[in-house]
């Protein structure tokens, strides 16, 4: 349908009121110019309507739509995709409304006068074929539009037209355009419905309705493809009109929700979703309707009609127009997620157990303690993985046993190490009795947690009518295929119950803390027997030497509570060497654990061996230094002495590398000798003056070889105090060397004090609780023997120098009041000084020594030491030093600068200790 206007005078738009008086005006043409009858004759001529007439019905037209949506609250457009019903009384012509088929095809009109030539054009005319009406009214429709190849043709249809006949038919058609050269416009077909008329005059005119073929194909191109977009999508697929109701649904939502698509006409969202969901899509809808804004995967959940099962939809909204523009409602596209939403879940539970597994391996096993790694595997799990947590471990594991009980019968005794809960400070009931943090407690034997200690899998306990605990997971803690334990994980009413995925990740996360926790059990373990092996190592009780007051400290690498640090290789020791004379050390061996400590140990070995031959200092590194080179290869001491000798390309992890301060002190002289291998200075105080560290020289590391060590002689003023110490005691991370040196020298301020106060005051003023390393402190106060208790005397090389030595040491011997040694002490030094005549070189030297014992030593220039042998039944002589040997509590000879010292050592009589009776030694030896 389309309009018929009179002789076109004004331009206006179609799309208001020229849609409005389509039909009313096709009505009034065929009344105006007659309608043909069924035989093809025309009926009676009726007058043309004037333009007037039809302003005026344009204007009636309009005053009735407007009234019509005036009765209709919701607009001509209300309806959407369906059209009002003709109400009783109304023209059949009036019950469509704007929007119709009109507005997507292009239907155009115009007559043409008795001379063949276009006296009416309309306005669509203009729209359809882009000429205006002044231009189009006395053209030629032949000429101007048919090609002329066709315009023979078209000249006699026109005559058979004005003759008075009907004609309907395609005609291809040309549009002129004056723009281009050639004169040839854009090409048409359209199919023409020609209806002969008559003017005024009765003169033979026609009127031709004109139709785009082509928009048609086209739409019924496009309304197949959208059909079957529609029909075959596999998505549900709605539309819903303005009053949100379906107006027509697919197969495939159909198929979901039941029934026929027509079925479906009608519902809304409550027919199909509950009640505050499908609140909250109606609202969507009516936001998208409103705004014209598209809504791109809105999740919905809901019920497909006889299952309990929930489903999601992904839905994608936009609004739907008419080809005037208008909105007539909501296009509804939903795809089923419920299989994705589950794949994601499931990757999200992935991804959340993989960063717990993360978390886990960064977290649990920071410490070498066995309750921190348990209470880090609980710092893990709650809350991110479950609400409630304990860790339960053997109690034999906690007491230091050799191994745990493994598989056993589950009811062995365990201790509650760790708890943790994010919803109560209430201890964890396991589906048993309340266990506290710290108690000894044990499962029954049909227990489930004894059965998961017992066979080494996973039980779940479910929780208790009216309790707290949904479910608990029974995680028996495995090490090494040994149950160090049980990990119990809760998780309380209102959570997510346990899975197979949690499960599996409990048992990784058990296994990761048992591991740490057995680690832990063996450095335990190896920690206490170095600690062990090295206080064993160490001077036992308070160390006594002639001529000095000594204290000492030990700290092992372990005093912090909040780390634990492996026992290093620090010791001291304090060595009584003949002649009143004492030999301090303090040493430390690099590196940490058990290796070092017994590197330390053969090193102590070797030094009291070593000092026990009266070798100087310097003589005692040299040794020591190849001892040490020889700890780390294979063949010992000759093997790394022959390698030495080649590049060496050892295993770094067997190098042995000491420092150490070796000091002989005389407490005849005062005088100490001091010799250094890498290690720390010695720090003396003399009486009213600073603390200053000694000057010797450092040398080089016991096991590096290659270079001799030197000696430094000082004499120590009485009272004087020294310090030997390791780096342990001056250096941490958070103090360097030379801040903790200045530190322990500014300690020491008044020497006069009880050694042992000055100890604790050092400890207490410098930092030494920061566990990094060992600490090991020697001091001493010097006390030099007083000169009435020290007898010295030259001899001449002649034989009365014997009754002169036997005169000198019974006269020495009473002013002591030791007359009960007297014989013995005559009766050796007479032996001493025969040897010293018969063997020796050069003048002979006596001294007697008193001190906690009687020490009497001979001197003289001859390098040959005296060898004890065994004499036979036949011999008159080689008896002198048996005789020695059984009469004193020790004796032997040691080389000095100028010759050597043969000495004896005798107890003194304190009423307990019983001398040897000279006479009865004498028979013995025979």
């Amino acid at each position: 349908m389309s309009e018929i206007p009179a002789k076109a005078t004004e331009s206006e738009d179609p799309s208001n009121s020229g849609r409005a008086r389509a039909a009313g005006d096709l009505s009034d043409a065929r009344a105006s110019h007659g309608t043909p009858a069924s035989d093809g004759t025309s009926a009676s001529p009726v007058p043309a309507r004037s333009a007037a007439a039809d302003a005026r019905d344009d204007r009636d037209a309009r005053d009735e739509r407007d009234a019509r949506s005036a009765r209709d609250p919701r607009g001509p457009d209300a309806t959407g995709f369906g059209s009002e019903e003709p109400r009783p009384g109304e023209p059949l012509w009036q019950s469509k409304p704007p929007g119709s088929i009109y507005d997507y095809i292009k239907v155009a009109s115009f007559s043409i006068g008795p001379d063949g030539l276009v006296d009416q054009w309309s306005l669509r005319a203009e729209q359809v074929f882009g000429i205006p009406a002044a231009r189009a009214v006395g053209m030629d429709p032949i000429e101007a539009f048919i090609d002329p190849d066709l315009r023979a043709q078209g000249q006699r249809k026109m005559a058979e037209i004005l003759d008075g006949r009907e004609w309907t038919g395609v005609v291809p058609f040309r549009v002129p355009d004056d723009s281009d050269e050639g004169g040839r416009g854009k090409d048409g077909l359209a199919e023409v419905y020609v209806m002969p008329t008559r003017t005024e005059e009765g003169e033979k005119a026609a009127v031709c309705i004109v139709v785009d073929v082509r928009t048609l194909r086209r739409m019924e191109t496009d309304l197949a493809a959208s059909q079957a977009i529609f029909g075959q999508s596999p998505f549900g697929f709605l539309l819903i009109d303005t009053d949100l109701r379906v107006r027509r649904a697919n197969q495939r939502f159909a198929s979901l929700f039941g029934g026929t698509p027509d079925e479906h006409r009608g519902r809304g969202v409550h027919d199909y979703l509950a009640r505050p969901e499908a609140e909250r899509v109606a609202a969507t809808l009516r936001r998208v309707l409103e705004s014209g804004d598209s809504i791109t995967d809105m999740h919905v959940t809901g019920f497909l009609p006889g299952s309990d099962e929930r489903r999601h939809w992904s839905v994608n909204l936009y609004r739907v127009h008419s080809g005037s523009g208008r909105p007539i409602g909501i296009a509804w596209l939903g795809i089923d997620i419920t299989a994705r939403r589950a794949a994601a879940r499931e990757a999200a539970a992935a991804r959340r157990n993989l960063a717990l597994l993360n978390d886990a391996g960064a977290r649990i096993g920071n410490s070498l303690d066995l309750e921190t790694t348990a209470r880090e595997l609980l710092d893990v799990v709650v809350p991110g993985f479950c609400d409630l947590a304990t860790v339960d471990l053997y109690q034999g594991l906690l007491a230091g046993d050799e191994t745990p009980p493994g598989l056993a019968d589950g009811s062995a005794e365990l201790r509650r190490v760790a708890f943790s809960s994010a919803v109560s400070d209430a201890p964890f009931v396991g589906g048993g009795a309340e266990v506290a943090v710290g108690a000894v407690h044990h499962y029954p034997f049909n227990s489930p947690c004894a059965d998961a200690l017992r066979t080494a899998r996973v039980q779940h306990v479910p929780g208790e009518d009216g309790g707290l605990v949904q479910s608990t997971l029974a995680v028996p803690m495995v090490a090494h295929d040994t149950v160090v334990g049980l990990a119990q994980f809760a998780r309380t009413k209102g959570s997510e119950p346990f899975g197979d995925r949690d499960r599996e990740l409990a048992v990784e996360l058990a296994a990761r803390a048992a591991v740490c926790i057995d680690n832990a059990r063996l450095y335990r373990r190896e920690h206490e027997r170095a600690l062990i092996l090295q206080r064993s190592l160490l001077p036992p009780g308070d160390p006594v030497a002639a001529g000095l007051d000594i204290a000492c400290r030990y700290l092992p690498g372990n005093s912090s509570a909040d780390r634990h640090s492996e026992v290093g290789g620090d010791w001291f020791d304090v060595i009584e060497l003949p002649g009143h004379r004492t030999a301090l050390v303090v040493g430390d061996v690099m590196g940490r654990g058990l290796r070092a400590a017994v590197a330390m140990g053969e090193l102590r070995s070797a030094v009291r061996t070593l000092a026990l031959l009266d070798l100087e200092p310097a003589e005692v590194l040299s040794a020591l230094d190849e001892i040490a080179r020889g700890l780390g290869a294979p063949g010992g001491v000759q093997q790394a002495t022959r390698a030495a000798r080649r590049p060496r390309e050892a295993d770094l992890s067997e190098v042995y590398l000491a420092t150490c301060v070796y000091a002989v002190y005389d407490s005849v002289t005062r005088r100490c000798t001091f010799a250094n291998a890498g290690h720390l200075p010695p720090v003396l105080v003399e009486p009213g003056e600073d603390a200053l560290m000694l000057d010797v020289p450092p040398g080089m590391p016991l096991g590096v070889g290659g270079e001799p060590f030197e000696e430094v002689e000082v004499e120590l003023p009485e009272g004087a105090l020294l310090a030997l110490y390791t780096d342990g005691l001056v250096e941490s991370r958070d103090h360097p060397l030379d801040e903790g040196l200045q530190a322990f020298v500014g300690a020491l301020t008044d020497p006069t004090r009880p050694l042992e106060d000055v100890c604790d005051h050092v400890l207490t003023t410098l930092d030494t609780h920061h566990g990094e390393d060992d600490i090991a402190l020697l001091m001493a106060r010097v006390q030099g023997l007083p000169a009435d208790s020290v007898g010295d005397w030259t001899l001449p090389r002649e034989p009365r120098s014997v009754g002169r030595a036997r005169e000198f040491a019974r006269t020495r011997l009473q002013s002591w009041d030791l007359e009960a040694l007297v014989d013995t002490t005559e009766l050796l030094v007479s032996e001493l000084v025969t040897n010293a005549l018969r063997y020796g070189e050069g003048e002979i030297r006596l001294r007697l020594l008193l001190d906690r014992t009687l020490v009497c030593e001979v001197w003289d220039s001859g390098l040959v030491q005296p060898r004890r042998r065994r004499a036979r039944d036949t011999d008159e002589g080689g008896r002198g030093l048996q005789l020695v040997g059984l009469l004193s509590a020790a004796w032997g000879s040691r080389r000095t600068p100028r010759g050597k010292t043969v000495w004896f050592e005798l107890p003194l009589p304190d009423g307990e200790t019983t001398l040897a009776d000279p006479a009865e030694a004498l028979l013995s030896l025979f």
